[in-house]
């Protein structure tokens, strides 16, 4: 029952290239910064990500991305980086977009056994007829895109099915977690976690407070232990290293 590895480098030896991962983090907030820089320094590479955004230049996921590790995103958001914006365009890497909450539920299906559900959001567009392009090729022109999707009236109103989805690992970031496994995650950062961490065959999870087994009341847990394989507890530089994303100050 004790999950806790000695280190995050420990907790993420195993992953292979080509390993498919669901990320936890929105923007910057709650995003597995120690974790994702081990997998950096571990070398996998042709990596199948799923993440709302691909991190920022220089941080989180965009560690990865610079780097050329990572073959494919499943996600909802390009924006913030320009690395991940010119890589797509250029037909460097293959990007499945999606609507953000239908990526958040999506994830939730996989966790929860749910294969397929129905949901509104997407009628009408390319997300249903297909078209999306998920890759580009070199000149331009669209090489390979997103096929159409099955639709369904309920209640009179179309729907589209959209898949579960489940991933060999997840990394996630959690901020108060015991040794079981047991996850509470403060603010923003319970974001796409708990989700990412659903989705994940074998899930990691470094926390910024580790506690004792039956230190976390049972009401206050968010995540239970049976969804977390590994915990890594950081230390108190690493815990505080958040950035901001966007600041806005009065003058």
């Amino acid at each position: 029952m004790n999950k806790v590895r000695g280190s995050a480098a420990e907790a993420v030896a195993d992953i292979p290239s080509g390993a498919s991962l669901a990320v936890g983090g929105f923007g910057l907030g709650g995003v597995p910064e120690v974790l994702i820089r081990a997998l950096y320094e571990q070398g996998a590479s042709g990596l199948q990500v799923v993440s709302n955004n691909c991190g920022v230049d220089g941080r989180g996921l965009g560690v990865l991305l610079a780097a050329g590790r990572i073959a494919r995103v499943t996600g909802s958001y390009v924006g913030e980086n320009k690395e991940f914006a010119r890589q797509y365009l250029s037909g460097e890497l293959e990007v499945e977009l999606t609507p953000q909450g239908t990526l958040a539920e999506r994830l939730r299906a996989g966790g929860a056994g749910i294969p397929a559900f129905y949901t509104p959001a997407g009628v009408g567009t390319q997300v249903a007829r297909g078209g999306l392009p998920w890759r580009y090729a070199p000149d331009g022109t669209v090489a390979f895109a997103s096929p159409p999707k099955e639709t369904r009236d309920f209640a009179g109103r179309p729907h589209v099915l959209e898949h579960g989805i489940t991933t060999d690992y997840a990394l996630v970031r959690a901020w108060r977690g015991d040794r079981h496994g047991n996850l509470v995650f403060r603010r923003a950062a319970a974001n796409f976690n708990p989700l990412a961490a659903m989705a994940g065959r074998v899930t990691v999870a470094e926390v910024e407070e580790l506690l004792e087994p039956g230190e976390l009341a049972p009401g206050a847990v968010h995540l239970p232990g049976i969804y977390v394989q590994r915990i890594v507890a950081l230390s108190p530089d690493e815990a505080a290293d958040k950035q901001i994303e966007k600041r806005t100050v009065r003058s």
